[in-house]
């Protein structure tokens, strides 16, 4: 049997395969399975069938019992399948047992995913921990007949040896290779740190944007910041986080970082290796939590993106929950449900057509009101920097030229006010009316 590898050109077929338990709930598992195919999909393999089976107790050496598995294998080969794929994660045992009884590249939920990032990774931390997440699921299944670890960058390892000795060979060059990734990763980790302890000195609020894959975070980023960030109609476009600039009409400015989506059954491997990118919704104010409400279980996505965010212990974060795709929903009365609710932090808006913005904008605005105090300031000539750093953090609401220097009204960033407490302006504005006018004859 010849290694097979998925390759972007094929037009390979496979056969899905659902997991219903006893402790599930009812559809559940067909849900599932439909992610599955979309996924699936975006790897470019066919799917020729769907099926679902339900079983009361895992077999430890199949999953399911060796009758239907002679059934599913059976349907595999009457559509020329190459991939049995389970919804389910197999374990290594598991997977070999499969692909001895079928002759067929059986893989697994995990190995899909895996394969979708190591296609989205474009900077040189994505790749690395991509790489790591592959070699580490990998490690454990170097005995199976089929494998993808020659796909791998920087090269792979002798992978159907001819004993024992061959494959712990092959384990060593594997545990080689993790140890060389964790070292470059760590690295890189150790850069963005320092790049976020730079940002941190810049006194302006910071948000982070999180949700289920493909929700529309990417579309909200470009939409609120007028940048033109990476987007497609596709799972785990970003992979990287973006960090943009954005100003609100009051004219505050709110740092936005868009951040890898979440899937439900995300790897656990996946979740540590990305732990660096993740991080960036610990290290921000408040979080943006963005639902693509036209999908049909936009509930679940929101239950599972909150579900990973308190493994990443955010749980705790102020969130502002948006309903995106709003252009996408044929009830005309969505908006008037219990969802659109500005004091709960909960708008619906639409990131293509725009509807909704200005909603958000007001509880942007009610969220960063909280990083912010209001001060009316008397600037002198002779401390012009400190103007110019106020233009660029955004807050300034009124400013007045006069003789003894700028006036400023405005909402100071909360790291500011210490700076700027000597300047206080507790007169009145006929005062700086005079001072104005005077400055002006001059």
């Amino acid at each position: 049997m010849n290694n097979t590898t998925i390759d972007d050109d094929s037009d390979d077929i496979a056969l899905l395969v659902g997991i219903q338990k006893n402790y599930d709930r009812s559809g559940e598992s067909s849900e599932l399975l439909s992610e599955l195919q979309e996924l699936v999909e975006n790897i470019n393999i066919s799917v020729a069938d769907k099926i679902i089976t339900r079983i009361r107790y895992p077999n430890s050496r199949l999953l399911l019992g060796s009758g239907k598995a002679i059934e599913i294998i059976e349907l595999a080969k009457k559509y020329k399948c190459k991939f049995i794929i389970f919804d389910d994660e197999l374990t290594p045992s598991q997977q070999r047992n499969w692909e001895r009884e079928s002759g067929l590249c059986v893989i697994d939920r995990q190995e899909v995913i895996l394969e979708i990032f190591a296609r989205r990774a474009q900077t040189k931390e994505a790749v690395l921990q991509v790489d790591l997440a592959q070699m580490e699921y990998s490690l454990p299944r170097l005995k199976r007949a089929w494998t993808h670890l020659h796909r791998q960058r920087g090269g792979g390892v002798a992978l159907r040896g001819s004993g024992e000795m061959q494959l712990e060979t092959d384990k060593r060059l594997v545990r080689s290779r993790i140890a060389k990734l964790k070292s470059d990763l760590f690295e890189v980790i150790q850069h963005r740190i320092e790049q976020r302890k730079q940002r941190s000195r810049i006194p302006l609020p910071t948000a982070a944007l999180v949700g289920y894959t493909n929700a529309g975070k990417s579309s909200l980023l470009n939409c609120l910041t007028q940048s033109n960030s990476f987007v497609a109609d596709k799972l785990f476009a970003t992979l990287d986080p973006t960090t943009r600039r954005m100003k609100l009409p009051s004219g505050q400015t709110l740092l936005l970082t868009d951040t890898v989506g979440f899937i439900r059954r995300l790897p656990h491997r996946l979740i540590d290796a990305f732990k660096a990118t993740l991080e960036e919704t610990l290290v921000t104010d408040f979080l943006i939590h963005v639902v693509d409400v036209s999908h049909v279980d936009y509930e679940k996505h929101r239950e599972t993106t909150l579900s990973v965010l308190n493994e990443l212990d955010a749980e705790d974060k102020k969130i502002i929950t948006v309903f995106n795709k709003i252009d996408l929903v044929d009830d005309n009365n969505f908006e008037n449900m219990y969802l659109e609710n500005i004091e709960n932090n909960c708008v619906t808006v639409s990131a293509h057509t725009k509807q909704g913005i200005e909603n958000l904008y007001k509880v942007l605005q009610k969220i960063l009101n909280d990083f912010t105090v209001s001060m009316n300031l008397l600037i002198p000539y002779n401390s012009y920097e400190l103007l110019g750093e106020m233009r660029l953090h955004g807050g300034i609401l009124e400013e007045i030229p006069c003789g003894e220097g700028v006036f400023i009204k405005g909402n100071i960033p909360n790291r500011l006010v210490r700076k700027l407490k000597p300047y206080l302006y507790s007169g009145d504005m006929t005062e700086i009316s005079l001072m104005q006018s005077d400055y002006i004859q001059l």
